[in-house]
Protein backbone atom coordinates (compact mmCIF):
# COMPACT_ATOMS: atom_id res chain seq x y z
CA UNK A 1 0.00 0.00 0.00
CA UNK A 2 3.24 2.20 0.48
CA UNK A 3 3.38 3.52 -3.14
CA UNK A 4 -0.75 4.33 -3.41
CA UNK A 5 -0.91 5.99 0.14
CA UNK A 6 2.19 7.64 0.46
CA UNK A 7 2.74 9.07 -2.78
CA UNK A 8 -0.54 8.58 -4.47
CA UNK A 9 -1.82 11.58 -2.86
CA UNK A 10 1.36 13.69 -4.33
CA UNK A 11 0.83 12.11 -7.63
CA UNK A 12 -2.97 13.63 -7.78
CA UNK A 13 -2.03 17.13 -6.19
CA UNK A 14 0.78 17.55 -8.16
CA UNK A 15 -0.35 16.19 -11.65
CA UNK A 16 -3.89 18.58 -10.84
CA UNK A 17 -1.17 21.35 -10.24
CA UNK A 18 0.52 21.13 -13.85
CA UNK A 19 -2.24 20.02 -16.09
CA UNK A 20 -4.96 22.44 -15.57
CA UNK A 21 -8.55 21.29 -16.46
CA UNK A 22 -8.76 22.26 -20.60
CA UNK A 23 -11.53 24.43 -21.16
CA UNK A 24 -13.95 22.40 -23.05
CA UNK A 25 -14.37 20.14 -19.93
CA UNK A 26 -14.93 23.50 -17.61
CA UNK A 27 -17.78 24.26 -20.02
CA UNK A 28 -19.14 21.19 -20.98
CA UNK A 29 -21.63 18.51 -19.22
CA UNK A 30 -20.73 15.92 -21.04
CA UNK A 31 -17.70 16.52 -21.96
CA UNK A 32 -15.48 14.96 -24.59
CA UNK A 33 -12.68 12.09 -23.15
CA UNK A 34 -10.65 12.45 -26.86
CA UNK A 35 -7.10 13.11 -25.61
CA UNK A 36 -8.40 14.19 -22.09
CA UNK A 37 -5.66 13.73 -19.23
CA UNK A 38 -5.64 11.38 -16.36
CA UNK A 39 -5.97 14.36 -14.20
CA UNK A 40 -8.46 16.03 -16.24
CA UNK A 41 -10.29 12.88 -16.42
CA UNK A 42 -10.26 12.63 -12.36
CA UNK A 43 -11.52 16.15 -12.01
CA UNK A 44 -14.50 15.32 -14.40
CA UNK A 45 -15.25 12.15 -12.27
CA UNK A 46 -14.64 14.06 -8.67
CA UNK A 47 -17.31 16.99 -10.33
CA UNK A 48 -19.69 14.45 -11.35
CA UNK A 49 -19.87 15.54 -14.95
CA UNK A 50 -19.76 11.53 -15.94
CA UNK A 51 -20.03 8.68 -13.97
CA UNK A 52 -17.06 5.61 -14.29
CA UNK A 53 -19.25 3.85 -16.51
CA UNK A 54 -20.13 6.84 -19.00
CA UNK A 55 -16.51 7.24 -19.07
CA UNK A 56 -15.84 3.36 -19.79
CA UNK A 57 -18.75 3.58 -22.24
CA UNK A 58 -17.40 6.46 -24.18
CA UNK A 59 -13.96 4.68 -24.42
CA UNK A 60 -15.30 2.10 -25.73
CA UNK A 61 -17.83 3.58 -28.38
CA UNK A 62 -14.56 4.86 -29.87
CA UNK A 63 -13.36 1.17 -29.92
CA UNK A 64 -16.26 -0.07 -32.01
CA UNK A 65 -16.30 3.26 -34.27
CA UNK A 66 -12.71 3.23 -35.54
CA UNK A 67 -11.17 0.01 -33.82
CA UNK A 68 -12.98 -2.56 -36.93
CA UNK A 69 -14.91 -0.09 -38.74
CA UNK A 70 -13.98 3.48 -40.35
CA UNK A 71 -10.57 3.86 -40.63
CA UNK A 72 -10.09 0.46 -39.30
CA UNK A 73 -6.88 0.71 -36.68
CA UNK A 74 -7.05 -2.88 -35.62
CA UNK A 75 -5.36 -1.94 -32.52
CA UNK A 76 -7.55 -4.04 -29.95
CA UNK A 77 -7.80 -7.86 -29.96
CA UNK A 78 -10.68 -8.28 -27.14
CA UNK A 79 -13.06 -5.28 -25.19
CA UNK A 80 -13.15 -6.29 -21.56
CA UNK A 81 -16.13 -8.24 -21.29
CA UNK A 82 -16.20 -6.80 -17.35
CA UNK A 83 -15.07 -3.46 -18.20
CA UNK A 84 -18.45 -1.95 -17.35
CA UNK A 85 -19.23 -4.26 -14.23
CA UNK A 86 -15.81 -2.93 -12.78
CA UNK A 87 -16.48 0.84 -13.29
CA UNK A 88 -20.10 0.12 -11.69
CA UNK A 89 -18.30 -0.63 -8.78
CA UNK A 90 -15.75 2.26 -8.78
CA UNK A 91 -19.03 4.10 -8.86
CA UNK A 92 -19.88 2.67 -5.97
CA UNK A 93 -17.43 3.59 -4.14
CA UNK A 94 -17.36 7.23 -5.40
CA UNK A 95 -20.93 7.64 -4.22
CA UNK A 96 -19.80 6.17 -0.95
CA UNK A 97 -17.24 9.19 -0.54
CA UNK A 98 -14.13 7.36 -1.87
CA UNK A 99 -11.57 6.61 -4.68
CA UNK A 100 -10.21 2.80 -5.17
CA UNK A 101 -6.95 4.83 -5.95
CA UNK A 102 -4.52 7.34 -7.76
CA UNK A 103 -5.83 5.64 -10.99
CA UNK A 104 -9.78 5.61 -9.91
CA UNK A 105 -11.07 4.70 -13.13
CA UNK A 106 -8.70 5.76 -15.71
CA UNK A 107 -9.09 3.16 -18.09
CA UNK A 108 -6.15 1.36 -19.46
CA UNK A 109 -5.49 -0.33 -22.47
CA UNK A 110 -2.83 -3.38 -21.92
CA UNK A 111 -0.83 -5.46 -24.80
CA UNK A 112 -1.68 -9.06 -25.17
CA UNK A 113 1.78 -10.59 -23.69
CA UNK A 114 0.34 -9.24 -19.85
CA UNK A 115 -1.57 -12.26 -18.57
CA UNK A 116 -5.38 -10.74 -17.11
CA UNK A 117 -7.75 -13.31 -15.07
CA UNK A 118 -10.46 -11.67 -17.09
CA UNK A 119 -9.28 -12.23 -20.73
CA UNK A 120 -7.09 -14.47 -22.77
CA UNK A 121 -3.44 -13.55 -22.90
CA UNK A 122 -1.38 -15.06 -26.14
CA UNK A 123 1.17 -12.82 -26.71
CA UNK A 124 -0.81 -12.20 -30.39
CA UNK A 125 -0.08 -16.17 -30.79
CA UNK A 126 -3.33 -18.65 -32.12
CA UNK A 127 -0.72 -21.07 -30.30
CA UNK A 128 -1.93 -19.62 -26.94
CA UNK A 129 -5.82 -19.16 -28.03
CA UNK A 130 -7.90 -19.52 -24.84
CA UNK A 131 -4.87 -19.22 -22.12
CA UNK A 132 -6.85 -18.09 -19.20
CA UNK A 133 -4.23 -16.72 -16.54
CA UNK A 134 -4.81 -18.02 -12.48
CA UNK A 135 -3.20 -14.22 -11.59
CA UNK A 136 -2.90 -10.77 -12.92
CA UNK A 137 0.50 -9.22 -14.29
CA UNK A 138 2.10 -8.04 -11.45
CA UNK A 139 1.87 -3.87 -13.35
CA UNK A 140 -1.68 -4.94 -13.95
CA UNK A 141 -2.61 -5.60 -10.05
CA UNK A 142 -0.96 -2.91 -9.18
CA UNK A 143 -2.89 -0.45 -11.46
CA UNK A 144 -6.10 -2.51 -10.80
CA UNK A 145 -5.62 -2.15 -6.70
CA UNK A 146 -4.80 1.26 -7.71
CA UNK A 147 -8.15 2.13 -9.16
CA UNK A 148 -7.46 1.46 -12.79
CA UNK A 149 -10.31 -0.19 -15.32
CA UNK A 150 -8.60 -2.65 -17.45
CA UNK A 151 -10.48 -1.89 -21.04
CA UNK A 152 -8.90 -4.04 -23.77
CA UNK A 153 -6.17 -5.86 -25.04
CA UNK A 154 -4.04 -4.38 -27.24
CA UNK A 155 -2.67 -6.06 -30.28
CA UNK A 156 1.49 -7.15 -30.94
CA UNK A 157 3.55 -8.03 -33.02
CA UNK A 158 3.53 -12.07 -32.64
CA UNK A 159 5.16 -13.43 -29.56
CA UNK A 160 7.05 -9.82 -29.39
CA UNK A 161 9.35 -10.92 -32.42
CA UNK A 162 9.35 -7.92 -34.62
CA UNK A 163 10.32 -4.17 -33.88
CA UNK A 164 9.09 -2.71 -37.10
CA UNK A 165 5.87 -3.55 -37.55
CA UNK A 166 2.36 -4.76 -35.66
CA UNK A 167 1.21 -8.07 -37.33
CA UNK A 168 0.10 -11.29 -35.03
CA UNK A 169 -1.73 -14.29 -35.56
CA UNK A 170 -4.50 -13.86 -33.14
CA UNK A 171 -5.88 -10.72 -35.08
CA UNK A 172 -6.35 -10.83 -38.89
CA UNK A 173 -4.38 -7.79 -40.71
CA UNK A 174 -1.90 -5.06 -39.38
CA UNK A 175 -2.42 -2.76 -36.90
CA UNK A 176 -2.44 0.82 -38.42
CA UNK A 177 -0.58 3.95 -37.78
CA UNK A 178 -3.94 6.43 -37.25
CA UNK A 179 -1.65 9.50 -38.32
CA UNK A 180 -1.17 7.76 -41.20
CA UNK A 181 -2.96 4.57 -42.33
CA UNK A 182 -1.21 3.45 -44.85
CA UNK A 183 2.21 3.79 -41.74
CA UNK A 184 3.41 1.02 -39.79
CA UNK A 185 2.89 1.53 -35.80
CA UNK A 186 6.33 0.32 -35.29
CA UNK A 187 6.68 -3.10 -32.79
CA UNK A 188 5.98 -4.59 -31.12
CA UNK A 189 4.06 -2.87 -28.65
CA UNK A 190 2.14 -1.16 -31.54
CA UNK A 191 -1.18 -1.94 -30.66
CA UNK A 192 -0.99 -0.24 -27.27
CA UNK A 193 0.66 2.87 -28.97
CA UNK A 194 -2.11 3.17 -31.95
CA UNK A 195 -4.97 2.66 -29.07
CA UNK A 196 -3.53 4.95 -27.18
CA UNK A 197 -3.15 7.75 -29.67
CA UNK A 198 -6.43 6.99 -30.88
CA UNK A 199 -7.96 7.90 -27.36
CA UNK A 200 -9.21 4.14 -26.97
CA UNK A 201 -8.14 4.35 -22.91
CA UNK A 202 -6.49 7.10 -21.49
CA UNK A 203 -2.86 5.24 -21.04
CA UNK A 204 -1.71 1.87 -21.59
CA UNK A 205 1.00 -0.83 -21.10
CA UNK A 206 3.69 -2.36 -23.53
CA UNK A 207 6.85 -4.44 -23.37
CA UNK A 208 10.54 -3.25 -24.55
CA UNK A 209 12.73 -5.87 -24.99
CA UNK A 210 15.08 -3.65 -27.73
CA UNK A 211 12.51 -0.95 -29.16
CA UNK A 212 8.83 -1.90 -28.35
CA UNK A 213 7.65 0.97 -25.79
CA UNK A 214 9.87 3.40 -26.88
CA UNK A 215 9.82 3.01 -30.97
CA UNK A 216 5.60 2.97 -30.94
CA UNK A 217 5.54 5.36 -28.56
CA UNK A 218 7.74 7.50 -31.23
CA UNK A 219 5.33 5.99 -34.27
CA UNK A 220 2.56 7.49 -32.26
CA UNK A 221 3.61 11.19 -30.70
CA UNK A 222 3.49 9.19 -27.25
CA UNK A 223 5.50 9.41 -24.29
CA UNK A 224 6.90 5.71 -23.53
CA UNK A 225 9.29 4.81 -20.58
CA UNK A 226 11.68 2.31 -20.25
CA UNK A 227 12.78 2.30 -16.77
CA UNK A 228 16.59 0.89 -15.08
CA UNK A 229 16.36 -2.85 -15.49
CA UNK A 230 15.09 -3.94 -12.11
CA UNK A 231 12.98 -0.95 -10.93
CA UNK A 232 9.45 -2.51 -12.81
CA UNK A 233 8.74 -6.30 -13.08
CA UNK A 234 7.99 -8.36 -16.11
CA UNK A 235 6.01 -10.88 -13.87
CA UNK A 236 2.98 -12.55 -15.57
CA UNK A 237 4.68 -10.61 -19.09
CA UNK A 238 5.02 -13.35 -21.71
CA UNK A 239 8.82 -13.18 -22.16
CA UNK A 240 10.63 -12.76 -25.24
CA UNK A 241 14.16 -12.37 -23.80
CA UNK A 242 14.33 -12.25 -20.22
CA UNK A 243 17.98 -10.86 -20.50
CA UNK A 244 16.54 -7.41 -21.61
CA UNK A 245 13.13 -7.19 -21.46
CA UNK A 246 10.60 -4.44 -19.50
CA UNK A 247 7.07 -3.39 -18.95
CA UNK A 248 6.09 0.07 -18.43
CA UNK A 249 3.91 2.72 -19.49
CA UNK A 250 2.71 4.45 -22.74
CA UNK A 251 0.60 7.84 -22.89
CA UNK A 252 -0.16 11.15 -24.28
CA UNK A 253 1.78 13.11 -21.92
CA UNK A 254 4.83 12.83 -19.61
CA UNK A 255 2.31 13.71 -16.84
CA UNK A 256 0.31 10.54 -17.47
CA UNK A 257 3.05 7.86 -18.31
CA UNK A 258 4.63 8.92 -14.51
CA UNK A 259 1.24 8.78 -12.69
CA UNK A 260 1.10 5.02 -14.14
CA UNK A 261 5.05 4.66 -13.84
CA UNK A 262 4.44 5.55 -9.72
CA UNK A 263 2.20 2.58 -9.50
CA UNK A 264 4.07 -0.06 -11.15
CA UNK A 265 7.60 0.39 -9.88
CA UNK A 266 9.12 -1.92 -7.15
CA UNK A 267 10.32 -5.17 -5.99
CA UNK A 268 8.10 -8.02 -7.05
CA UNK A 269 8.86 -11.56 -5.60
CA UNK A 270 8.26 -13.26 -8.98
CA UNK A 271 10.81 -11.32 -10.53
CA UNK A 272 14.53 -11.72 -9.32
CA UNK A 273 15.89 -9.14 -10.90
CA UNK A 274 13.72 -6.90 -9.14
CA UNK A 275 15.91 -7.47 -6.45
CA UNK A 276 17.98 -4.47 -7.49
CA UNK A 277 15.08 -2.22 -6.08
CA UNK A 278 15.31 -3.37 -2.58
CA UNK A 279 16.14 -0.63 -0.10
CA UNK A 280 16.08 2.17 -2.46
CA UNK A 281 13.29 4.38 -1.58
CA UNK A 282 11.08 4.98 -3.82
CA UNK A 283 10.71 8.90 -5.53
CA UNK A 284 7.61 10.63 -5.93
CA UNK A 285 8.33 10.79 -9.12
CA UNK A 286 5.71 13.65 -9.85
CA UNK A 287 8.06 16.23 -8.02
CA UNK A 288 9.75 16.41 -11.34
CA UNK A 289 7.36 17.65 -13.55
CA UNK A 290 8.90 20.71 -13.45
CA UNK A 291 8.55 23.01 -16.25
CA UNK A 292 12.20 24.89 -15.51
CA UNK A 293 13.55 21.01 -15.07
CA UNK A 294 16.15 21.75 -18.31
CA UNK A 295 17.95 24.77 -16.65
CA UNK A 296 21.07 24.09 -15.77
CA UNK A 297 21.28 20.51 -17.32
CA UNK A 298 24.21 19.24 -19.15
CA UNK A 299 22.94 17.16 -22.26
CA UNK A 300 25.19 15.36 -24.25
CA UNK A 301 24.36 14.58 -28.44
CA UNK A 302 24.26 10.68 -28.63
CA UNK A 303 25.73 10.71 -32.30
CA UNK A 304 26.67 7.14 -31.97
CA UNK A 305 23.33 6.25 -31.01
CA UNK A 306 21.41 7.66 -34.63
CA UNK A 307 24.10 8.65 -37.49
CA UNK A 308 24.14 6.17 -40.25
CA UNK A 309 24.50 6.71 -43.88
CA UNK A 310 20.88 5.98 -44.27
CA UNK A 311 19.63 8.98 -41.56
CA UNK A 312 16.55 11.05 -42.90
CA UNK A 313 17.33 14.46 -43.13
CA UNK A 314 14.21 15.65 -42.01
CA UNK A 315 15.12 13.58 -38.79
CA UNK A 316 17.93 15.42 -38.49
CA UNK A 317 16.21 18.99 -38.86
CA UNK A 318 13.91 18.27 -36.32
CA UNK A 319 16.88 16.87 -33.95
CA UNK A 320 18.10 19.70 -34.59
CA UNK A 321 15.52 22.15 -33.73
CA UNK A 322 15.35 20.36 -30.52
CA UNK A 323 18.54 20.94 -29.37
CA UNK A 324 17.76 24.43 -29.91
CA UNK A 325 14.56 24.56 -27.94
CA UNK A 326 16.54 22.50 -24.93
CA UNK A 327 19.37 25.13 -25.17
CA UNK A 328 16.78 27.96 -25.14
CA UNK A 329 15.34 26.25 -21.81
CA UNK A 330 18.73 26.39 -20.18
CA UNK A 331 20.49 23.26 -20.88
CA UNK A 332 23.82 23.03 -22.00
CA UNK A 333 24.27 20.98 -24.87
CA UNK A 334 27.40 18.84 -25.25
CA UNK A 335 27.95 18.11 -29.02
CA UNK A 336 29.19 15.16 -29.18
CA UNK A 337 29.36 12.81 -26.46
CA UNK A 338 30.82 9.58 -27.24
CA UNK A 339 31.88 5.87 -26.30
CA UNK A 340 35.02 6.04 -27.64
CA UNK A 341 35.74 2.12 -26.69
CA UNK A 342 32.66 1.31 -28.40
CA UNK A 343 33.70 -0.31 -31.71
CA UNK A 344 35.88 -2.76 -29.52
CA UNK A 345 33.29 -3.54 -27.00
CA UNK A 346 31.36 -4.99 -29.78
CA UNK A 347 34.53 -7.65 -30.50
CA UNK A 348 34.04 -9.05 -27.14
CA UNK A 349 29.95 -10.10 -28.15
CA UNK A 350 30.57 -13.41 -30.76
CA UNK A 351 27.31 -14.76 -31.77
CA UNK A 352 23.81 -14.19 -30.55
CA UNK A 353 22.48 -15.36 -27.34
CA UNK A 354 19.14 -15.94 -28.38
CA UNK A 355 17.11 -17.24 -24.94
CA UNK A 356 13.49 -17.15 -26.20
CA UNK A 357 13.11 -21.12 -26.14
CA UNK A 358 14.61 -21.65 -22.96
CA UNK A 359 12.43 -18.25 -20.97
CA UNK A 360 9.05 -19.25 -23.20
CA UNK A 361 9.31 -23.01 -22.13
CA UNK A 362 10.07 -21.98 -18.65
CA UNK A 363 7.01 -19.52 -18.70
CA UNK A 364 4.67 -22.34 -20.14
CA UNK A 365 5.67 -24.94 -17.92
CA UNK A 366 4.98 -22.77 -14.92
CA UNK A 367 1.22 -21.90 -16.08
CA UNK A 368 0.86 -26.17 -16.54
CA UNK A 369 -2.30 -27.47 -17.86
CA UNK A 370 -3.83 -23.87 -18.39
CA UNK A 371 -1.98 -23.30 -21.70
CA UNK A 372 -2.52 -24.55 -25.14
CA UNK A 373 1.15 -25.78 -25.62
CA UNK A 374 4.09 -26.44 -23.30
CA UNK A 375 6.97 -25.52 -25.68
CA UNK A 376 8.24 -23.89 -28.80
CA UNK A 377 8.29 -27.13 -30.14
CA UNK A 378 4.60 -27.44 -29.59
CA UNK A 379 4.14 -23.74 -31.24
CA UNK A 380 5.73 -25.02 -34.03
CA UNK A 381 4.09 -28.54 -34.67
CA UNK A 382 0.48 -26.97 -33.89
CA UNK A 383 1.10 -24.29 -37.15
CA UNK A 384 -0.76 -21.85 -35.25
CA UNK A 385 1.06 -18.76 -35.54
CA UNK A 386 1.83 -15.98 -38.14
CA UNK A 387 3.83 -17.33 -41.39
CA UNK A 388 6.45 -14.54 -41.09
CA UNK A 389 7.74 -15.69 -37.02
CA UNK A 390 8.46 -19.28 -38.61
CA UNK A 391 12.05 -18.82 -38.93
CA UNK A 392 12.03 -17.46 -35.89
CA UNK A 393 11.08 -20.00 -33.76
CA UNK A 394 13.01 -22.40 -35.66
CA UNK A 395 16.15 -20.34 -35.29
CA UNK A 396 15.07 -19.98 -31.56
CA UNK A 397 14.35 -24.29 -31.07
CA UNK A 398 18.09 -24.77 -32.61
CA UNK A 399 19.68 -23.48 -29.03
CA UNK A 400 20.83 -25.85 -27.10
CA UNK A 401 21.80 -25.61 -23.16
CA UNK A 402 20.96 -23.26 -20.76
CA UNK A 403 21.82 -19.57 -21.55
CA UNK A 404 24.54 -20.14 -18.48
CA UNK A 405 26.15 -22.47 -20.30
CA UNK A 406 26.18 -20.59 -23.51
CA UNK A 407 29.64 -19.02 -24.56
CA UNK A 408 27.36 -16.90 -27.03
CA UNK A 409 25.33 -15.86 -24.14
CA UNK A 410 28.75 -15.82 -21.66
CA UNK A 411 30.05 -13.00 -24.33
CA UNK A 412 26.90 -11.08 -24.66
CA UNK A 413 27.28 -10.63 -20.63
CA UNK A 414 31.04 -9.81 -21.03
CA UNK A 415 30.07 -7.00 -23.34
CA UNK A 416 27.01 -6.06 -21.33
CA UNK A 417 28.96 -5.15 -18.11
CA UNK A 418 32.28 -3.71 -20.40
CA UNK A 419 29.52 -1.50 -22.13
CA UNK A 420 27.62 0.14 -18.54
CA UNK A 421 31.48 1.25 -17.58
CA UNK A 422 32.12 2.57 -20.34
CA UNK A 423 28.86 4.86 -20.64
CA UNK A 424 29.15 5.56 -17.16
CA UNK A 425 32.54 6.86 -17.55
CA UNK A 426 31.24 8.51 -20.68
CA UNK A 427 28.56 10.40 -18.42
CA UNK A 428 31.09 10.92 -15.36
CA UNK A 429 33.78 12.30 -18.44
CA UNK A 430 31.72 15.04 -19.45
CA UNK A 431 29.80 15.47 -16.55
CA UNK A 432 26.53 14.72 -18.20
CA UNK A 433 22.76 14.64 -16.50
CA UNK A 434 21.66 12.66 -19.83
CA UNK A 435 22.26 12.40 -23.86
CA UNK A 436 19.70 12.62 -26.15
CA UNK A 437 19.21 11.14 -29.64
CA UNK A 438 16.57 10.70 -31.81
CA UNK A 439 14.30 7.95 -30.83
CA UNK A 440 14.54 6.78 -35.16
CA UNK A 441 16.81 7.70 -37.72
CA UNK A 442 13.80 7.21 -40.55
CA UNK A 443 9.81 7.71 -40.56
CA UNK A 444 7.41 5.22 -40.10
CA UNK A 445 7.86 2.52 -43.25
CA UNK A 446 4.26 2.05 -45.17
CA UNK A 447 2.69 -0.74 -43.98
CA UNK A 448 4.36 -4.46 -45.68
CA UNK A 449 7.29 -2.54 -46.78
CA UNK A 450 10.85 -4.08 -45.02
CA UNK A 451 12.88 -2.91 -47.38
CA UNK A 452 13.45 0.87 -46.78
CA UNK A 453 15.58 2.04 -44.07
CA UNK A 454 13.80 1.21 -40.70
CA UNK A 455 15.86 3.89 -38.40
CA UNK A 456 15.70 1.92 -35.08
CA UNK A 457 18.13 3.36 -32.73
CA UNK A 458 16.68 1.97 -29.96
CA UNK A 459 18.35 -1.43 -29.45
CA UNK A 460 22.00 -0.79 -28.40
CA UNK A 461 22.19 2.23 -25.28
CA UNK A 462 19.18 1.12 -23.08
CA UNK A 463 18.55 -2.67 -23.43
CA UNK A 464 22.65 -3.60 -22.93
CA UNK A 465 23.29 -1.27 -20.53
CA UNK A 466 19.96 -2.04 -18.25
CA UNK A 467 19.79 2.11 -17.63
CA UNK A 468 16.56 4.08 -18.34
CA UNK A 469 15.16 6.39 -21.26
CA UNK A 470 12.44 8.27 -22.21
CA UNK A 471 10.85 9.08 -25.23
CA UNK A 472 8.81 12.25 -25.64
CA UNK A 473 7.21 13.84 -29.21
CA UNK A 474 9.76 15.67 -31.30
CA UNK A 475 7.94 17.40 -34.07
CA UNK A 476 6.40 15.70 -37.49
CA UNK A 477 7.58 14.53 -41.05
CA UNK A 478 6.94 14.40 -44.44
CA UNK A 479 4.88 17.84 -44.86
CA UNK A 480 4.09 17.82 -40.46
CA UNK A 481 2.12 14.07 -41.04
CA UNK A 482 4.29 11.46 -39.37
CA UNK A 483 5.49 11.53 -35.62
CA UNK A 484 9.14 11.23 -34.60
CA UNK A 485 10.69 10.98 -31.00
CA UNK A 486 13.46 12.65 -28.81
CA UNK A 487 14.86 10.30 -26.05
CA UNK A 488 16.81 11.46 -23.00
CA UNK A 489 18.84 8.48 -21.95
CA UNK A 490 20.43 8.50 -18.66
CA UNK A 491 22.48 6.64 -16.01
CA UNK A 492 21.06 3.71 -14.19
CA UNK A 493 18.49 4.55 -11.31
CA UNK A 494 18.13 8.50 -13.03
CA UNK A 495 14.18 8.34 -13.98
CA UNK A 496 13.61 11.62 -12.11
CA UNK A 497 16.04 13.79 -13.68
CA UNK A 498 14.74 11.63 -17.21
CA UNK A 499 11.19 12.60 -16.15
CA UNK A 500 12.13 16.29 -15.27
CA UNK A 501 13.86 17.05 -18.85
CA UNK A 502 10.90 15.36 -20.82
CA UNK A 503 8.60 17.60 -19.00
CA UNK A 504 10.11 20.48 -19.45
CA UNK A 505 11.19 19.64 -23.29
CA UNK A 506 7.38 18.92 -24.02
CA UNK A 507 6.13 21.67 -22.01
CA UNK A 508 8.10 24.07 -23.94
CA UNK A 509 7.09 22.37 -27.39
CA UNK A 510 4.06 20.93 -27.00
CA UNK A 511 4.84 18.86 -30.09
CA UNK A 512 1.74 16.43 -29.50
CA UNK A 513 -1.24 16.43 -31.34
CA UNK A 514 -4.32 13.93 -31.83
CA UNK A 515 -4.47 12.25 -35.27
CA UNK A 516 -7.43 13.25 -37.62
CA UNK A 517 -8.53 9.46 -38.26
CA UNK A 518 -10.15 9.23 -35.30
CA UNK A 519 -12.03 12.26 -34.71
CA UNK A 520 -14.49 13.09 -31.41
CA UNK A 521 -17.76 11.56 -31.39
CA UNK A 522 -20.55 13.34 -31.60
Amino acid sequence: MRNFTTFGVGILLVTLAVCPLRAQAQSSATPQIEEISIADLQAVLNDKRLTCRQVVDNYIRRIDAYDKNGPSINSIVLINPRARDIADSLDGVQRRGGARGPLHCIPIVVKDNFETVDMPTTAGSLSLAGYMAATDAFQVKRVRDAGAVIIAKSNMAEFAFSPYETVSSILPGYSKNPYALDRVTAGSSGGTAAAVAASFAAVGLGSDTGNSIRGPSAHQALVGIRSTMGLTSRGGVVPLFMGADIAGPMARSVADAVAIFQVIVGEDPDDSVTVRSRGRPVPNYAQSLDANGLRAARIGVLRQAYESPTTDSEVVLLFRRALDDLRKEGATIIDSAMVPELDSLRRLQTGACNTFEYDLNGFLAARGARVPVKSVADILRSRRFHPSIEKRLETAQGVEGTPDENPDCKSRDAFRAAFRDAVTRMFDRLRLDAVVYPSWSNPPRLIGDLNTPHGDNNQLFSPSTGFPAITVPMGYLRGGVLPSGLQFFGRAWSEPTLIKFAYAYEQATRHRRPPTTVPPLR
